[in-house]
This record gives structure tokens, sequence and C-alpha cells, in this order.
């Protein structure tokens, strides 16, 4: 069977997981979030990740920053960079993305957009696109930027 991911799907501005994800006056998409490594054995991670996309969906970049425990993070300074982070896209149109799936680390952490392992994929029903690490938001066929958290 040869089941095909989408070449691009849309990532729906809301108020939610997606809510700075827009366009920068350049005509570049962007998406800031918050992705994380669970507890679990260890300590877990709080990160901000801000991907940048050129118009057409192509991954161009990323910049995670690490913010460290959950328990250790200090609620003023997480806004203030934050903000440093928005600011730092110039002008921006805050609205739907189409983009492409994409994978990246960071020290040993995968980040992306980033498809099922093929070994768990049999059918359609089983593909699926989730953004790490952390699974905060997952895409299923027909990848119309609904997603579950």
């Amino acid at each position: 069977m040869d089941l095909q991911y989408p070449a691009t799907i849309p990532i729906c501005h809301d108020d939610h997981h997606a809510k700075y994800v827009g366009w920068t006056s350049q005509g570049d998409q962007f998406f800031l979030t918050t992705p994380f490594t669970p507890a679990g054995d260890g300590e877990g991670c709080e990160f901000f990740a801000l991907y940048r996309f050129d118009s057409e969906g192509k991954f161009l970049s990323a910049e995670i920053d690490n913010l460290g425990p959950r328990e250790t993070l200090d609620g003023s300074r997480t806004k203030e960079r934050l903000q440093s982070i928005i600011d730092s896209l110039g002008e921006v149109q805050y609205g739907d993305i189409n983009i492409q799936p994409f994978q990246v680390e960071k020290d040993g952490v995968e980040f992306g957009l980033i498809p099922t392992e093929a070994d768990f994929v049999e059918d359609e029903e089983d593909m699926c696109l989730e953004f790490q690490p952390g699974n905060f938001m997952a895409f299923y066929p027909p990848w119309d930027g609904s997603y579950d958290t």
C-alpha cells in the first residue's frame, strides 16, 4: 500500500495552540509555539520554538529556546521572552498558514511536524502528523487543519 502524506497542510490560526501563526511583512510564514518534553522519568523541559517557512510552506529555520523544567519557570521572564521573539518577527499578520512537514534536532530532541513512524501505518486511518516534542497537535486525514491535542 502506497500511502502519501500531503505535501503541505494548513495550520489554522486559533486561540489555543496556534495563537502565534501567520505571515511576516516579507511574505514568509511563521509558527511560534511551546513544545515540551514530558516529565515522565526526568524533569521534562518547556521550550519556545519559532519555525519559519517560505511563502510556499517550505521549512526555512527553527529558533528553539530551552526554558527548563515547568516548575522552575518564571512567569514574567517567560512572558518577556515570548514578547521578544514576537518582536523579532517585525510586523506580522496573524492568520492561517500552509506548511510542509519538517523535522530538526536540537540537543538530542526532535522538533517539528513529524509523520507517524512507517511501521505503525497500515492504512489511511493510521496516518498522522504530530508536532513534537510533546505531541501537542496531531493532524489526521482529511488534512483540513483540524487537530487533536
